[in-house]
C-alpha cells in the first residue's frame, strides 16, 4: 500500500506550486420554473456589489454565463418579472473550477406586487417545494465544510435538529426516535436500501459511504411528514441527486483523504451542439488508514457516473450509476478482545457489492408541463462466512477449526418511475406518478454458532447440523402511487394536499396514505406550517422471510404475512429570520406508530428496536399489533456563512416509547432523550485579493445515553456463550451520555497564473480521546459482560486539487 500511495502523493504535491493565471472565474448555470420546470428566457443574474457591474440574463433555454467573477465568496440576484425575487448567499468561487447554479424560480400569485430582494435560499425550504415542514437543502460545500463528517451525507446529516448518530463506526442515523431503517434513500429518482459500503440485508447504515460527494448536487434530506411522492419510509428520506458535468471545458480533480480514501475525477462535454457532457469519478480506499474500531483491515473502491446526453427531439436523456465492492477478514488471531466488530474466537470473512445504474428522461410536454422517467436497477449483495475457533482450555492453544455461519444476501431491484407535473396556473400546481420495483430475492442463511439447541452426538464440540434460518430466493413487486396539489392563496399562505398508495405483492398488503400541509408566511421574516402525513414501510427483509424450525424438523416463514409498519406524522413549525444573516427555526412533533411486529405472547419485544446493528433478532410468528409513539421539540439557530463566518446549534429534546404484546410502555433502542450540536466555523482571507484562505471549524455533540437491555450472564453462560437477555428489563438501563469535540484546520489556495486550485485540511475527530461507550456484551475471552468503547482520537485529512 506505501508503495502505490507514495506516487500518488508525489504527483499531486507536482502539481501543488502551479503558478496561477486568473484571479476570476465563470459562473454559469440555467434558471428553470419551479412549478412547471420550463426554463426562463431574461432573468436577470446579477453580482451583488460589483463594481464596475458585473451581470448578466438567460438565454432562450435559460442558461446563462457570467465571466470575470473574482474568486471568494459572492453573492448573486436573481430578478424576472412574476416571479419571487431570489438572492443567492455564499457562493464559493474558485480558480480551479467553473461554478454552475441551477436555479428554481418560484411564480408570483401577485404579478404587480413589489419585492425587496432577501436572502430566500435559506436552508429550510428544500428543492421539493412541495415539502412544507422537517426539510432542508444540503450541497457539496456543507458535506466538506464541517468538521467531522468525513465526506459522507449521512453524517452531516447528524449535524441538524431530530437527528442523532452517536455512533462512530457506523452512519445509522437516528431521526426522531425512529429506527435508522425507516430511511429511504432514493438517488436519482431510484430507491436502494443503502449507499454503503458493509452493509448487511435490511440495514441503511454501514462503516463507509459509497456515495461519492464530489458527485453532488443540492439535494434534500426530510425527516418528518413527507410529501406524497415518498413512500415505503417511516423515519426520513434522503433525497440526493449527482450534478451534470460541465458542457464547457474539460476538468479534472484528484483528492487523497484519510477516510474516503484516493480519488480521481474528471468531467467535460461530449458535444458542445447539444449541451452533451460527462461527470466519471473512481475511489479507492486508503485501508490501513481508513479502519476504525478493528485491527482488521478494509478494502474498499467505488466508481460513479453521470452522462448527459444533450437535447434531442425527444427530450433530455441522462445515464448514471454507481458501484462498489468492499471486504473484510477478521482473523481470531489477530483480534483485540475489544474489537467492535469481531470475536478473537472466531475467523469472520465478509464481502459486499453495491451498484445502481439508470436512465433518466426529462420531457417538456408544453409550457406548464412535463414528464419526468426514470428506468434503473439496484443492487445489494452481501456474504458473510465464519469459522469457529476451538482452542485447549489450558494453553489457549488452537485445536480446531470449523464453519460456524454462511450467510449469503443478494436484493437487486428493477425500477420503473414516472412523474407528470402540470402548472395549471401561478396559484395550482399538480403533481401524480407511479413507481413499480420488482424485487428479486436471494437469501441463504445456515448458522450453528453457539447453539445449544444443535445436538453434538460424537461430543467433538461441533453442532451435527446447521440451522436454515432464510433459504428464499423469489420476485415480488412493490407498486406505489401518489398525486399531490399546491395551492398557493396569496403569495405568504400555500397549502398542499396528497394521497400516495402501495401494494406490497409478498404478502399481498395495501394502504392509502393521506398528506397535508399548509405554510403562512404572516410576516416579512417569519412563517408558521403545519403538515400530517399518514406513512408506511414494508417490514424489513430479515425479518419478513425469516423461517422458524418446525416441530417436524422442517421450517416456516411465520412472518410473511406483517402488514406495512404505520406512522402518523404531525408537525408544527415556526420560523423566523434574523435579520439577513441568522436563522431560527422550532419544530413540535407527534408520531403515533402502529401494526409493529410483536409476538403473539406476551413479551417486550417489538420491531421498532431493529435496525442499529449489522444484523436482525430472531423472532418467528411475529403480529402486527405493537404500537409506539414519538415526540418532540427541536431548536435550530442559524448564522448562515457571512462576513468570514458561520454558526449553528441545534438542540433536539425527544421521548421515544413503545409497547410490546406485553402491553408495558419502554424506552425504545433509540430513546436518547436529547441531542445538542454546536459548530461554527471562520474563514481569513489572505494573499493578493483575498483570493486564499485559511479556515477555521469546530463542532461539539452530545446526546442522552442509549438505552440497553441486562444481559443475563448465567444463562448466557448456560447457553454456550450466545447472549440470553433479560427481556422483562427491556432497554432499562442506559449507557453513559456521548460526548465528542472535533476540530478541523485548512487552507484553500486559488493560483494567480493559472486555473488551478488547492484544498487541504486537518480534522482532528474527538481531540478529547473521550472513551464513549459502544456496547456492553459478554466476552468469551473473560467470561465476564465487558464495556466496549468506540474509537478514541482520530485524525482525518484531505488534501484536493482541481484543474
Amino acid at each position: 500500500m506505501q508503495r502505490t500511495i507514495q506516487p500518488i502523493l508525489a504527483l499531486l504535491l507536482a502539481l501543488l506550486p502551479f503558478g496561477l493565471l486568473a484571479q476570476t472565474q465563470v459562473v454559469k448555470g440555467t434558471v428553470k420554473d419551479a412549478d412547471s420546470g420550463l426554463p426562463l428566457p431574461g432573468v436577470n443574474i446579477v453580482l451583488t456589489g460589483s463594481d464596475p457591474f458585473l451581470g448578466t440574463t438567460t438565454d432562450l433555454d435559460g442558461l446563462f454565463r457570467l465571466e470575470g467573477v473574482p474568486v471568494g465568496r459572492q453573492q448573486f440576484a436573481v430578478t424576472f418579472i412574476g416571479y419571487k425575487p431570489l438572492t443567492i448567499p455564499n457562493v464559493l468561487v474558485t480558480a480551479g473550477k467553473e461554478v454552475v447554479l441551477d436555479i428554481a424560480l418560484e411564480s408570483s400569485v401577485e404579478q404587480l406586487k413589489e419585492f425587496e430582494v432577501t436572502n430566500t435560499t435559506s436552508k429550510d425550504r428544500p428543492n421539493n417545494e412541495l415539502a412544507k415542514v422537517s426539510a432542508r437543502t444540503f450541497s457539496l460545500e456543507e458535506v466538506t465544510r464541517y468538521s467531522g463528517g468525513r465526506n459522507d451525507v449521512a453524517r452531516l446529516a447528524t449535524n441538524f435538529a431530530g437527528v442523532s448518530g452517536a455512533n462512530d463506526s457506523r452512519n445509522d442515523i437516528v431521526v426522531r426516535g425512529n429506527s435508522p431503517t425507516g430511511l429511504l434513500w432514493r438517488v436519482e429518482g431510484l430507491p436502494i436500501g443503502t449507499t454503503n459500503h458493509f452493509s448487511t440485508l435490511g440495514t441503511t447504515g454501514g462503516p463507509v459511504s459509497a456515495l461519492n460527494t464530489n458527485l453532488l448536487r443540492s439535494s434534500d434530506f426530510l425527516t418528518g411528514a413527507f410529501p406524497a411522492e415518498y413512500g415505503n419510509a417511516n423515519a426520513a428520506v434522503f433525497d440526493v441527486n449527482f450534478r451534470t458535468g460541465n458542457r464547457d471545458k474539460h476538468e479534472f480533480t484528484a483528492q487523497v483523504s484519510a477516510f474516503s480514501g484516493l480519488e480521481f475525477m474528471a468531467e467535460g462535454p461530449l458535444s458542445r451542439k447539444n449541451g452533451s457532457s460527462y461527470l466519471v469519478s473512481y475511489r479507492y480506499g486508503i485501508a490501513s488508514v481508513a479502519a476504525t474500531g478493528t485491527s482488521a483491515i478494509p478494502y474498499y473502491q467505488d466508481l460513479s457516473f453521470k452522462v448527459d446526453l444533450g437535447r434531442t427531439k425527444l427530450g433530455r436523456f441522462e445515464l448514471f450509476g454507481m458501484g462498489g465492492t468492499s471486504s473484510i477478514d477478521f482473523l481470531g488471531n489477530e483480534i483485540d478482545e475489544n474489537d467492535l466488530f469481531a470475536d478473537p474466537d472466531n475467523d469472520a470473512f465478509f464481502t459486499n457489492t453495491i451498484g445502481l445504474v439508470g436512465v433518466k428522461h426529462f420531457l417538456q410536454l408544453d409550457d406548464k408541463s412535463y414528464l419526468k422517467t426514470v428506468v434503473g436497477t439496484t443492487l445489494l449483495e452481501s456474504e458473510f462466512l465464519q469459522d469457529n475457533i476451538l482452542r485447549d482450555a489450558a494453553s489457549d492453544q488452537e485445536l480446531l477449526k470449523y464453519r460456524a455461519t454462511e450467510a449469503t444476501d443478494r436484493e437487486q431491484r428493477y425500477t420503473v418511475s414516472t412523474q407528470y407535473n402540470r402548472k395549471f396556473s401561478p396559484r395550482f400546481t399538480l403533481r401524480a406518478g407511479g413507481i413499480v420495483e420488482q424485487y428479486r430475492i436471494y437469501s441463504l442463511v445456515n448458522d450453528r454458532d453457539m447453539r445449544t439447541d444443535i445436538p453434538d452426538a460424537n461430543g467433538d464440540s461441533i453442532p451435527d447440523y446447521f440451522l436454515t434460518l432464510r433459504d428464499v430466493d423469489e420476485s415480488t413487486p412493490l407498486v406505489q402511487a401518489y398525486a399531490q396539489g399546491e395551492y398557493r392563496f396569496t403569495d405568504e399562505l400555500e397549502a398542499t394536499f396528497g394521497l400516495h398508495g402501495q401494494y406490497l405483492d409478498l404478502n399481498q398488503d395495501a394502504m392509502v396514505e393521506p398528506r397535508a400541509a399548509l405554510s403562512w408566511q404572516f410576516r416579512p421574516q417569519q412563517r408558521l406550517s403545519v403538515a400530517y402525513g399518514l406513512h408506511g414501510q414494508s417490514v424489513p427483509l430479515p425479518i419478513l422471510l425469516y423461517q422458524q424450525p418446525t416441530a417436524d424438523g422442517g421450517y416456516a416463514r411465520t412472518n410473511a404475512d406483517l402488514s406495512f409498519m404505520k406512522s402518523h406524522h404531525a408537525v408544527l413549525a415556526y420560523d423566523r429570520g434574523l435579520g439577513n444573516d441568522w436563522r431560527l427555526k422550532l419544530e413540535a412533533y407527534h408520531q403515533w406508530l402502529f401494526d409493529l411486529p410483536v409476538e403473539p405472547t406476551p413479551s417486550s419485544y417489538s420491531a421498532v428496536n431493529e435496525g442499529a446493528d449489522f444484523v436482525f433478532t430472531e423472532r418467528g410468528g411475529l403480529v402486527s399489533e405493537g404500537t409506539g409513539t414519538n415526540m418532540g421539540l427541536e431548536l435550530t439557530v442559524e448564522k448562515f456563512f457571512s462576513k468570514g463566518y458561520y454558526a449553528l446549534g441545534t438542540v433536539s429534546l425527544f421521548r421515544s416509547r413503545y409497547e410490546g404484546s406485553d402491553g408495558v410502555e419502554r424506552s425504545t433502542a433509540f430513546d436518547n432523550g436529547h441531542v445538542v450540536n454546536l459548530l461554527a466555523g471562520k474563514e481569513w482571507p489572505i494573499g493578493k485579493n483575498g483570493r486564499n484562505a485559511l479556515t477555521f471549524d469546530t463542532k461539539f455533540t452530545t446526546s442522552g445515553g442509549r438505552p440497553y437491555t441486562p444481559i443475563d450472564l448465567a444463562a448466557t453462560r448456560a447457553n454456550g456463550g450466545r447472549e440470553v437477555l433479560v427481556e422483562d428489563e427491556a432497554f432499562s438501563l442506559r449507557y453513559a451520555d456521548y460526548l465528542r469535540l472535533d476540530v478541523k484546520f485548512g487552507f484553500r489556495l486559488n493560483s494567480a497564473k493559472g486555473r488551478v486550485s488547492h484544498q487541504f485540511f486537518v480534522d482532528l475527530q474527538n481531540v478529547t480521546n473521550r472513551e464513549n461507550v459502544f456496547v456492553e456484551r459478554y466476552n468469551p475471552v473473560t467470561d465476564q459482560i465487558n464495556e466496549v468503547t468506540q474509537i478514541g482520537f482520530f485524525p482525518d485529512f484531505m488534501y484536493r486539487i482541481q484543474f
